[in-house]
């Protein structure tokens, strides 16, 4: 790859998303045509197409590439990170995805509480997290369904890390005082 400090990833990311999403709905139009994912998997609620893919997937993955060449033009990370950060979330929601397949709910479950869990001490709240985690699940439960759970784990990764980590800490530090 070339010098990161001078040069945008912004064509990785669009990249990916642009690939993962005409090979999904490349797909899906091949067999059988593209699917309306509900919520709670209920008809009688509402549902999102899979078609929001072309919208949603490129722009978290732009904004995953922003952010983190941003990130490493201020000496704040590396690409080695971030690309691990990409890749251990894209499992994630892999595993998330296969088990629900397979029909293993408790495990479904368990994987996804510990994704939580883990934004506790990491920083799954970053979008280099968000958009693994939703290209690990847009195949199995669609990319609107998938960044609704992206949402809520970056939540409780970011009130972990910027509400109760902070206030810890001046606890800490009033009762060493």
């Amino acid at each position: 790859m070339a010098n990161t400090s001078t040069h945008s990833l912004l064509p990785y990311g669009l990249g990916l998303a642009l690939l993962a999403t005409a090979a999904h709905l490349g797909w899906e139009v091949t067999h059988g045509g593209v699917k309306t994912h509900h919520l709670l998997a209920r008809g009688d609620l509402p549902g999102a197409s899979n078609w929001w893919g072309l919208l949603i997937l490129p722009l978290l993955g732009g904004f995953a590439s922003r952010t983190v060449t941003g990130r490493v033009r201020a000496s704040q990370g590396t690409v080695a990170n971030a690309a691990a950060a990409l890749v251990g979330s894209l499992l994630i929601g892999i595993a998330l995805s296969a088990s629900f397949t397979a029909g293993y709910e408790s495990v479904t479950s368990g994987i996804f509480l510990a994704a939580l869990i883990a934004g506790l001490v990491l920083p799954t709240y970053r979008a280099e997290f968000m958009f693994g985690f939703v290209l690990g699940m847009t195949f199995v439960f669609g990319p609107v369904l998938s960044l609704i759970a992206a949402f809520i784990a970056a939540g409780v990764s970011a009130a972990a890390h910027f509400l109760v980590r902070p206030a810890f800490v001046a606890l800490l530090r009033k009762m060493r005082a």
